[in-house]
């Protein structure tokens, strides 16, 4: 029988690189997405994959929609969002946007199927990160101290899902070509972030996916904890 995966944000950027490789891979599949109907449509009309409409920043609806789900194998903890601003003009919605979607998201949605790997003695718990959650970025404080959190919340719940079969992993992508990043003037990309990467190229999202079936699948059992930079060498922790 195929195991159910669950993937955050999974309709749009790496989220649907995500989905789509896991579908490949021969999970059964629901994406998740918060706002975007257009966008969320037009994923499904071309993968085929189950999409779903909640906000990962509200605990109910995590756990009502878990719960019509059913039984979760994989949980990619994949949504975020930016509000990006220099700290001494940040406003309590940009701080408290990006923690409550980006950081408390991950208590709203692995709560609710913690209890059931625990009990089946499998699961799978991905995290997707940022390079900037490891190394900070100006203008970032919110999304920077999110993804660290993000981080830190990966190498403590690893310790207790260990002996329930449950492993938990961080990845942290640097810079990916995603509709946002390829929106980045050509002329910025080539003086100010390529530069930074010593492979010379952006990421693709399904760079991050494979990572993601790896975690997931039987032969990464013995890795829990673990925090995986996917960044083309820009930062080395």
């Amino acid at each position: 029988m195929a195991r159910t995966a669950v993937v955050t944000g999974g309709t749009r950027g790496i989220g649907a690189a995500i989905s789509q490789a896991l579908k490949d891979a021969g999970y059964n599949v629901v994406a998740s997405y918060a706002g975007n109907d257009e966008a969320a449509a037009k994923f499904k009309a071309e993968s085929s994959i189950e999409v779903r409409k909640w906000d990962v920043s509200d605990y109910d609806a995590c756990a009502r929609a878990l719960g019509d789900i059913g039984q979760v194998d994989v949980l990619v903890n994949n949504a975020g969002i930016t509000k990006d601003g220099m700290f001494h003009k940040m406003s309590k919605e940009q701080w408290y946007g990006v923690i409550n979607t980006n950081l408390n998201s991950l208590f709203n949605m692995t709560r609710p199927v913690w209890e059931g790997m625990r009990e089946r003695k499998f699961g799978r718990v991905i995290c997707i990160s940022s390079i900037n959650g490891q190394k900070g970025q100006m203008g970032q404080v919110n999304y920077s101290a999110a993804k660290a959190g993000d981080i830190g919340f990966v190498k403590a719940l690893a310790q207790e899902g260990a002996r329930s079969g449950i492993t938990v992993n961080a990845i942290c992508p640097g810079y990916i070509a995603t509709d946002m990043v390829k929106a980045i003037p050509q002329e910025v990309l080539n003086k100010s972030i390529l530069p930074q990467i010593p492979v010379g190229r952006l990421g693709e999202p399904e760079e991050i996916a494979r990572c993601v079936v790896f975690l997931a699948s039987d032969d990464a059992g013995f890795i829990t904890g673990a925090t995986i930079a996917a960044n083309g060498g820009q930062y080395v922790a």
